[in-house]
This record gives C-alpha cells, structure tokens and sequence, in this order.
C-alpha cells in the first residue's frame, strides 16, 4: 500500500512523457528555413550562439495560444539576459504575417517573430498542434518538446500552473543539466497544412487576375511608378509570374505595415484572401490568358507628373544638389527660395525629387525667414511608399506671414555620381477654409539601444491641446527600429488602440489615415507610442550590433517619432481665400 501510494505522488509530480513522434525523435538536430517579420529567409544559426532556444508554435485563432503568448513574452525578457532566445513560429496557414507579427508584438514583444510558411520547421521539430513549445540545446538537438506549463487545458483551466514545464526544461539546458521531463502532452490546436495551387480552379488572366492588379497592383507597377517594372498586361505579368506568386501569397504586396487594430484605415493596401488564392492559383496554374472579351477596360492612369493634380505654385531649389557615387551623405539643409509676406493657407502640398532613386526622404518645416530647418514646425514629407499632404475640402495648413518652407533632405549614393533637384508643389483651396490642420508630435531623443538587445523598448508621450478629429498618423524610426504601437488614453482613462506596425520598414514608410470624421479625441488624450529596437546580430540591417545607439540624423543613429495630425473639432474660420495665391480675401465691412 505504501509503495502504492509513492507511485501515486510521482505521478502528480513527474507526467506520463508523451508519445514521442516517430520521424523526429528526441535528440533530433533541428534545420530548416523560416520568414522573419522582415520577409527575409532565415536559419536557427542566424540568431547567434545560444545556450538554448525555445520555439513556441502558434496560430492567431487558437485559444490557448491566446492566453499563453503573454508568459511566452515574460519567460523571453526573463532568459534574454542568460542569452536564450525565444521565437514565436506561426502556424496558421491563413495567417497573414503582418497580423501574426502584430499578435507578438502586442502579447509577447521581448520574442522573436517567425513566420513558417511551409510548415519546415514544424516538421522538423516534429512539432503537429499549436501551443506546442520546443527548447533546442546548444547544438539546435531538441531537448524537449511539450507544454508551456499545465494551467490551460481543452475543457477548463487552474488558477495558476502547478508546473511549469518548459521553464524547468530551459533552466536544465542552461545550467548543463539533462531536462528531467524531456516531453509533456500538449492541449493546442491541430496544425492545417496550407493549401496548395491545385485547391480550386484555375482563373484566367482576361476573367480575374487582372482586375485584382488593377485594383491593387497598377497604382506602383506602371510606366513612372514606384514599382521597378509595369503589370498593365498579361505579357509583363507572365514574365514575373513566379515572383508575384510568392510576394501575394506571402503578404508581401502591396506593401502594407500595419495590422487590422486601430482601423479601418482610408488608405488601406491588401488582397483578401480570395483574390490572394486566385492569383496564386492562376501564377501556379499554367498563367491561362482566357477570352480577351472578359478582359476590363484598362484602368485611368495619372497624366500629371503631380498626385496632387497641377499646383498652384511651384517652387524649386536654385541648384541642383551633387551626390558622390558610394559613401554616407550627411544629412542637407536648405530653404525654399519663395518667402510667405501674407498668411497662406494651402490644402496640398508635394515634395517632387528629379532622381527618386537618390532621395530616400525629405521633411518639409515652416520657419520664421532666415531661421534653420526645426522639426518643431513640420509639416509634411516626402518618404518612400509615402502619400502627399492632401486635405478634404475646407481644411488647410496656414504657413504664417514672414514665413519660409525649409527642408531636410536624406540622400542615399547609388553607385554613380549623380544629382537631384527638389521641387514643391501647392494647391491652394477652392473652397471655404474652416478649420487648419494641427500636428501634435510624440518623440523621445533621449534614449540608448544597448549592444546586442533584441527588443529595447523605447516610449513617449504627449497630451492634445484641443477637441480633435483625427487626420490619420505617421510613425518613423531607422533601420533598428522593429515596431510600434499608439495608444490613446482618453481623459476618462479608458484607452484606445490606434496602431500597431509590428514590421516597420525604413525603405517603405506610409500613413495610416482614417475615414474621414471617423475618428475624435477629446482635449486632454495623452498619445503614447511604444517603439521596440532590435539591436542584435538578428536583424539583417544592423550596421553595428556592437555598438550603443542614440538619438541622430544619420541612418546608423535612431529616431523614435509619431506624428498625429488632426482639425480641431470645433473649429469654423469661415476664409474666402484666393486660389491663385492662397491668401485670405478681405471680407467687405458690414
């Protein structure tokens, strides 16, 4: 009865093991490939010697990985000091990956994002439910392989785990010990494969595909576009056929950064899922070209080199600026050679490089004549993947009388000597100006990224002075900078989500803007921005992940910046103002 009894307590402390999948035994060597949040291809050796690695698999629908992810995210800060890392693989086959990067970013931000496509990497670990955690030893051999802990289960959950499984795992690895409970059952969600080209019928060109690069594809991909080649037919799609294949199944294109939180955003760039599958299938498909008769009328194209129409005004640099063939160019400063003797109210503005490929991007800045550039009076910019400043009807910017534009260019070398010569152009409004446009800036300058950190966290705040419809926001970091979210904490002290970028990209920067009158704010909202640096050997761009970071122009410095803009609500100016020069008209004396 005695002995009985003792098999009964080592029960409870000690689990049955699982039954270990026959393919992949413990003790397994782990390679496979996987996507970053970046989109690049990467190994388990590009994170660096570790004493150990844990791999979390996950999906954004399922329950358990829900209520997991916030302790994945506090055992990664926990073990970052001990140089473990901690990635967290989706798994989802209809995850997207910037959606699945943003349920890290806001669960677990102190872990690595992966995204497994192919599913490789969990069928190299053997791995087939989600919720499923892995800790690999120095040599990537699995060590273990099981549960977070025993606290969720499928039909219940204790208040708090009597074990924690994976932590114990961990802590052996590190201290050189072997994982006394080497594996555990897991309650996860079964892993789906993702669906293959051959899962439906095959569109044609002429009767769906090309509708949907109309739709999405062809504002970039024509002749003058962002994009490096035209997709207005279907000879120039078929010659890239395998490569949009990819990008479109992957998220890739259209380039878009943030997640679903804080939206709908007006601007918005994305697929859905079934137009997703349709080029897919019909790039996978054998490319079938279809009756031309069902083809769509070929879409408009701009005829104006300006987005925002013709200007108004046009105003240029007196010289072209000369840039050297390779090195860094510092940052250059000048003042637009137009000065404002009235009050100008002006509804659109547009930055125009001569050589695209050499501007990376320019901030624009009202400043009192003869003074320097000042972010302080930022009001637009020009950035790559960026929108120019165009406002609705009846809402302006105002460049105060006495006033000059000044700017700040970023210029990259390409391989030649080259040159560029900035242009701005202005329309003025046609209508009424009611209300001015206002730009509350939420930055801090006075932070340092440690060498090798993964996801420094850097924050600010500022309050709004007034009751605000907001315009929409626009975020920037450099090439360390991995994501950012915005809160909006109301005066009530209710908070608002307004953005998450979990994978922002320094080459491709955009606004998220709202519906027009979709969004307010009452005077008092503090908008706090949490910005993650990564610092580390990880990420592919780091210039120097020895080196401490700070605040700086340059793009091996960082920034942290979050720009709101927004009418005041109650706002009602009543301006006539003359659209070939933007100034107010004099009203008659009553």
């Amino acid at each position: 009865m005695r002995f009985a009894l003792l098999l009964v307590a080592s029960a409870v402390l000690l689990p049955v093991p699982a039954q270990e999948p026959s393919s992949v035994p413990l003790g397994a060597s782990v390679e496979a490939t996987f996507t970053d949040l970046r989109w690049q291809t990467r190994r388990l050796g590009d994170l660096g010697p570790a004493p150990a690695t844990v791999l979390y698999f996950a999906s954004l629908e399922c329950p358990i990985v829900q209520r997991q992810l916030p302790r994945l995210g506090a055992l990664a800060q926990d073990l970052a000091p001990a140089g473990v890392a901690v990635l967290v693989v989706n798994v989802g086959p209809g995850d997207g990956l910037v959606e699945a990067a943003g349920q890290v970013t806001s669960a677990a931000p102190a872990a690595v994002f992966a995204k497994d496509f192919d599913l490789a990497l969990a069928r190299a670990c053997g791995v087939d439910r989600t919720g499923t955690a892995v800790v690999l030893d120095a040599a990537h051999r699995i060590v273990y392989r099981g549960r977070v802990d025993d606290q969720h289960g499928y039909t219940g959950a204790r208040a708090e785990p009597s074990r924690h499984d994976l932590r114990s795992a961990v802590d052996d690895v590190v201290a050189g010990r072997p994982v006394v409970v080497p594996a555990t059952e897991v309650s996860g969600c079964r892993i789906t494969a993702p669906p293959t080209a051959a899962d439906g019928p095959v569109p044609t060109f002429a009767g769906a595909v090309a509708a949907i690069l109309q739709r999405h594809c062809q504002e970039c991909h024509r002749p003058g576009g962002e994009a490096p080649f035209p997709l207005l037919t279907q000879a120039q799609a078929n010659r890239h056929a395998a490569m949009i294949a990819e990008v479109v199944e992957q998220g890739r294109m259209p380039p878009w950064y943030g997640t679903a939180v804080g939206g709908p955003f007006a601007n918005h760039r994305g697929l859905s899922a079934e137009e997703r599958a349709a080029v897919v299938r019909w790039a996978r498909g054998g490319m079938p070209g279809g009756d031309p008769a069902t083809s769509p009328p070929p879409r408009p194209l701009p005829t104006s080199e300006w987005r925002i129409g013709e200007p108004d005004l046009v105003v240029e640099l007196k010289a072209p600026v000369r840039l050297p063939a390779d090195g860094i160019v510092p940052y250059k400063y000048f003042v637009l050679p137009h000065r404002f003797d009235q009050d100008t109210w002006v509804e659109a503005i547009e930055i125009r490089p001569s050589n695209e490929r050499a501007l990376h991007h320019c901030n624009l800045a009202r400043v009192k004549f003869g003074e320097d550039f000042s972010q302080d009076g930022f009001v637009t910019g020009y950035v790559p993947g960026g929108d120019p400043l165009d406002l609705d009807p009846g809402s302006a910017v105002r460049i105060p009388a006495g006033s000059a534009l000044a700017l700040q260019a970023h210029y990259v070398t390409t391989g030649e000597p080259t040159t560029d010569r900035l242009r701005v152009g202005f329309r003025f409004p046609r209508v009424p100006v009611q209300r001015e446009m206002q730009v509350t800036i939420v930055a801090n300058q006075r932070f340092e990224i440690p060498p090798g950190a993964r996801a420094h966290p850097v924050r600010a705040s500022r309050k709004l002075p007034d009751d605000a419809e907001g315009i929409g926001m626009f975020v920037h970091m450099h090439v360390r900078g991995r994501d950012m979210s915005v809160t909006a904490t109301l005066p009530s002290g209710d908070e608002q989500r307004l953005l998450v970028v979990p994978n922002y990209n320094f080459d491709w920067q955009q606004s998220y803007r709202w519906p027009r009158g979709e969004r307010s704010f009452p005077r008092g909202t503090r908008f706090t921005a949490l910005a993650h640096f990564d610092n580390s050997p990880w990420n592919p761009f780091n210039p120097d992940p020895a080196q401490a970071v700070r605040f700086g122009l340059q793009t091996e410095d960082e920034m942290m910046y979050l720009f709101v803009f927004w009418l005041p609500q109650r706002q009602a100016l009543g301006l006539e103002v003359d659209p070939r020069t933007g100034h107010a008209v004099p009203t008659a004396p009553r």
